[in-house]
């Protein structure tokens, strides 16, 4: 009697927010004959559902624990404010923390941010999940920070978000088990580093080269070897790195921070710096909610 032959398929997890979808195409694209499997993941269940073997690599938020774990860092995700419409900060076209000083900031236990210090005033208990705190904020509550991505993720008509100028970053990485790292993965490594079909680099090398970042995120100036550290993140946030043009469309990553006019300065005939117009806003702002 013969034995059945197994179809071999690749199973990848992914976090909130993460949009594989490019990638899950150029997949199918090179290999038609290998199944690819997307994995819906909480945030908090990226490490352990690779640990536990039920995917073959992760699209995670860093930092991820590198023991027993490879990772390679892809994109910084730009920060953004999430306010309702007819909120002062509307006024204004980039917003820094010091402008939040007055207001009520959401801090979720799932948040990918992390904080040396919470920006605003803290709320009297932290929402269980982004998506409860994003319910608190349509009621008028408070204000919250997430990257980009979370907040479209969430979108609602009755809600609007600003750039953050100076709050911390997400990165998104991609990980798999060290011991795990076969031709199926290199196959993907190599996927969201860009490399043709035809790539002199072939399987079992990882040397580095741009990732490709989906619309809204820089990649960053330079990628990290498979066990590389999150250093290689780092170009990606500031666009100083070679990468972080290649890698996004226009109009993507994190705008400049200075010399462009606010909503409120242009109202006034003038122009001033992102922070000038959040305060010249808070100045005329309606009373604050209950």
């Amino acid at each position: 009697m013969t034995e059945m032959q197994v179809t071999p398929s690749f199973r990848l997890a992914y976090v909130p927010g993460v949009t594989p979808g490019k990638w899950a195409r150029v997949w199918s694209e090179r290999l038609p004959d290998v199944p690819l499997a997307l994995v819906a993941v909480e945030a908090a269940d990226g490490e352990p559902t690779l640990r536990a073997g039920d995917a073959d690599a992760g699209l995670l938020r860093l930092p991820v624990d590198r023991t027993g774990l490879s990772a390679i860092p892809l994109y910084t995700e730009t920060t953004v404010v999430v306010f309702p419409k007819d909120h002062w900060l509307a006024a204004a076209e980039e917003v820094t923390v010091a402008d939040l000083a007055d207001d009520v900031v959401f801090h979720p236990l799932d948040d990918t941010l992390e904080w040396e210090q919470l920006p605003g005033r803290p709320a009297i208990e932290r929402p269980a999940t982004t998506a409860d705190a994003i319910e608190l904020v349509a009621a008028g509550v408070g204000v919250l920070l997430v990257p980009q991505s979370l907040a479209r993720l969430h979108h609602r008509r009755d809600l609007t978000f600003r750039t953050m100028a100076d709050a911390p970053q997400s990165r998104i990485a991609l990980a798999w088990p060290e011991e795990e790292t076969t031709d199926l993965v290199e196959e993907f490594i190599g996927i969201v580093r860009g490399r043709t079909v035809n790539s002199s680099r072939g399987r079992g090398q990882t040397a580095a080269t741009p990732a490709e970042a989906p619309a809204g995120k820089s990649a960053p100036g330079r990628a990290g070897g498979a066990k590389g550290g999150t250093g290689g993140a780092k170009g990606g946030g500031g666009g100083k790195g070679g990468a972080s043009k290649a890698g996004a469309p226009k109009g993507s990553g994190k705008p400049a921070a200075g010399g462009r006019a606010t909503a409120a300065g242009r109202a006034r005939g003038g122009s001033g710096s992102s922070s000038g117009g959040a305060a010249a806003a808070r100045r005329g702002r309606p009373k604050r909610r209950g």
